[in-house]
């Protein structure tokens, strides 16, 4: 306590050599103060010194379609077309704006795109932001844009994937021009809307200016990085390839989900009654509240199995599935919520994304995940459920466009534990895929002790898959006990066991974990870089999250850029063998394509060949086809 008031005690005494008159504020140092703001990236603090903003040196000019030449195109122009919304397949351009250094034009008259002028400026490869949705806009007035030497959103999901790829965070990170968020130009939610035209092309304008400033700057960090190639050879084309795919779209019989809605519907009302007669009275089954007040208070279920919030018991799916065998009724609500999430979601929720032509026409998100793994929305293909068959039979819907086509789906076979066979060069993992052995027959006789792969049962087969695939996410202990109902110390023997029989992939994750705490991120084979700012906290969850994180992002993000690169070059194939086959969904590590019935034999050949040549790697890659009438046959 004296101690404490010792230090607590200000010294009078204390020689001090300036005085109380050095110490009076003058302003601030506006030198410094703008050298730190250039250092840390503060761009509008910087302006808003004292000092004149960062000047606006081109000329903005509002173009009219009688008014624009071939002068008006320069070789190196940078074009961006905007929409309102987020959906370009059903959102219209609102304005559009190109230009160089010095002269840049703005216009919102759409029919100057059609013109023969602006056409064969297109034509070029041209410097752009966002090429896929430029390219499937400017379909819809049946204009093709061709390819792009530049693409600044891609280039800034390559640079980071910490922060989003807008134009107002690429100004703020690779420009000193100040821009404006588009939230603060149109507004947010129900209040968005199209400012005055003066407002709108000048703020278009200067969205070009600043990835035209942004670009050489982008381009020395990807060199800087290795990550050139990735832009120009994979990216790029593959927006093409993905633009191709949006725009063609997949035909789906709203009349099958109709039918699907109908039978699902009479499942959901038998279910629903059943519950109420379990329960003893009638409630809202949707409501986790009163599902807890009836599964936790009147039925006197065991507490011990949930825990009670604000709100009241919870009701997670993880409770249920742990209260499942012991209380009939919880199967029952399981079952009841898996049917109704597939209807409302898929079975009638897609039925509002079939266009017009009879389509759904999803959108591939190319710069979201941080793994470099496509994501889909508008509608969300990739999350149709495929383990349960009620989820499996929505793919009923989805056809081919014609009568005389079938649909075509080639699927990786495991490429994930082959990426992680070829990285961490484990002897043992390799010699069973080169051999062609169940690679989960193989880990069950290694890590349990099996001599014969005949004596392997399903279920010791299901446990060495859930290990292999545990490993591959940096599974715990406890994580892969809950995920095979075993104790904590068993599952803890499975992974020590694993990793002495595959010596070589416990030091791989030893060797990237130490890389990623040295360099702050980890790469794929393709130099696609995942950044890892929480690899050396000292909070051990947020560390050890960080730490799984740099194990799984080569392995997946390496898979995924195998399944970009077979793409490329299955399209290429196409266009140079004059076929009329099309691909149409990629779904995890699955392409699908339609295929009239006169090219199938061909196409057979052409696109398993093609996967499975799109890289070397120290296995094997297999491809697995089937094709059908309907994408639930095909698979």
């Amino acid at each position: 306590a004296f101690l404490s008031k010792t230090l607590a005690t200000i010294d009078t005494q204390s020689p001090i050599e300036i005085g109380l008159d050095d110490t009076a504020f003058t302003g601030p140092d506006l030198e410094k103060l703008a050298a730190f703001y250039d250092e840390m990236g503060f761009v509008q603090f910087k302006n808003a010194l004292g000092g004149e903003a960062v000047p606006q040196d081109f000329d903005v000019a509002y173009a009219e379609p009688s008014q624009v030449t071939a002068d008006h195109f320069s070789s190196d122009d940078f074009f961006y077309f905007e929409i309102l919304g987020d959906n370009y397949h059903t959102e219209p351009i609102i304005g559009f704006a190109w230009g160089n250094e010095k002269q840049i034009y703005a216009s919102t008259d759409t029919d100057l795109l059609t013109s023969d002028t602006f056409q064969a400026a297109l034509s070029k490869a041209v410097n752009i932001y966002d090429f896929k949705r430029s390219k499937v806009l400017l379909s819809h007035l049946g204009i093709d844009l061709p390819t792009a030497n530049f693409d600044a959103r891609l280039a800034k999901y390559l640079l980071s994937t910490v922060e989003d790829n807008e134009l107002s965070t690429i100004a703020r990170l690779y420009t000193e021009l100040p821009l404006e968020t588009d939230e603060v130009v149109y507004g947010k939610g129900a209040k968005r809307a199209v400012p005055e035209k003066e407002v709108l092309l000048s703020h278009l304008a200067k969205k070009v200016k600043v990835f035209q400033v942004a670009k050489p700057v982008m381009l020395e960090k990807l060199a800087e990085h290795g990550q050139s190639e990735l832009l120009f050879d994979m990216e790029l084309p593959l927006a093409n390839v993905l633009a191709k795919m949006e725009i063609a779209g997949i035909k789906v019989k709203g009349q099958t989900l109709n039918e699907m809605a109908v039978e699902n519907q009479v499942v959901i009302d038998k279910l629903t009654q059943e519950i109420y007669e379990m329960a003893g009275e009638e409630f809202n089954i949707n409501s986790p509240k009163q599902l807890g007040v009836i599964l936790f208070e009147k039925m006197g279920l065991p507490l011990e199995y949930t825990k009670k919030t604000k709100t009241g018991y919870s009701t997670a799916v993880d409770v249920l599935e742990r209260l499942a065998p012991i209380a009939p009724i919880v199967a029952k609500i399981l079952e009841y919520r898996q049917i109704t999430k597939l209807q409302s979601t898929y079975v009638l929720g897609l039925q509002d994304y079939i266009l017009e032509d009879g389509k759904i026409h999803t959108r591939y998100v190319q710069d979201l995940t941080q793994t470099g793994r496509l994501s889909s929305v508008d509608p969300n293909l990739q999350n149709i459920p495929v383990r349960l068959e009620q989820g499996r039979l929505i793919r009923k819907a989805f056809v081919p466009s014609t009568e005389d086509a079938v649909l075509l789906s080639s699927d990786y076979s495991q490429i994930e534990l082959r990426v992680l066979a070829h990285i961490s060069g484990d002897e043992h993992l390799i010699a069973a895929f080169k051999e062609g052995a169940d690679i989960h027959t193989s880990t069950a006789m290694r890590v349990f002790g099996i001599e014969k792969p005949e004596d392997v049962t399903p279920n010791d087969r299901r446990n060495a898959k859930a290990v292999n695939f545990g490993i591959v996410y940096g599974i715990s202990d406890f994580g892969l006990s809950n995920n095979l109902g075993i104790s904590r110390k068993k599952a803890k023997e499975y992974i020590d066991t694993y990793f002495e029989r595959y010596p070589g992939i416990k030091a791989y994750m030893d060797n990237v974990v130490r890389e990623a705490k040295d360099k702050g991120y980890v790469e794929t084979l393709f130099h696609r870089r995942r950044e890892l700012p929480d690899i050396n906290s000292r909070n051990f969850n947020v560390r050890n999250f960080a730490e799984r994180t740099a194990i799984n992002s080569p392995i997946q993000g390496s898979a995924a850029d195998i399944l970009k690169i077979a793409m490329i070059n299955l399209d290429k194939a196409l266009v140079e063998g004059g076929y009329k086959t099309k691909m149409l969904l990629q779904v995890h590590d699955e392409i699908v394509l339609e295929v009239p019935n006169d090219e199938l034999v061909a196409m057979e050949a052409l696109v398993k060949e093609t996967m499975e040549a799109a890289v070397e790697l120290a296995v094997p890659l297999i491809a697995d086809e089937n094709d059908g009438c309907t994408w639930y046959e095909a698979k």
